[in-house]
C-alpha cells in the first residue's frame, strides 16, 4: 500500500531534501512513525509529549483536516495523499 506524504520546505532538511515521501501505513500515526524510522527527527517536529498533533502543524489527507476526522488514527488507504502544512502566523 502506498500513501504519498508531502513534506513542506521547513522540514526538507530532515529528509534529506526530499518533498514527497511513501509509506506503506495504515493510519496517519502509522506513517509518522515510519518517517521517523527513515528520517529521524522528523516525528518530534509533528508530535508533542503528549502523542498529540502539535498545535501548529497542520495535517490533512486527500484535502481533509485530519483534527475533524480521527486525528492521528485516521485511517490511511493506497493511493491516499498526505499534504503537512506548517501553520503561518502573521497580519497587520
Amino acid at each position: 500500500m502506498a500513501v504519498s506524504v508531502r513534506i513542506p520546505t521547513p522540514l526538507r532538511r530532515v529528509t534529506d531534501g526530499k518533498d514527497r515521501l511513501e509509506v506503506d501505513a495504515t493510519t496517519i500515526g502509522g506513517g509518522i512513525d515510519q518517517m521517523e524510522q527513515e528520517f529521524p527527527g522528523i516525528k518530534e517536529r509533528l508530535v508533542d509529549e503528549q502523542g498529540e498533533l502539535k498545535e501548529f502543524v497542520n495535517v490533512y489527507t486527500n484535502g481533509e483536516d485530519i483534527r475533524f476526522l480521527d486525528g492521528l488514527d485516521t485511517q490511511l488507504k493506497d493511493g491516499d495523499e498526505v499534504s503537512i502544512v506548517p501553520a503561518v502566523a502573521g497580519g497587520a
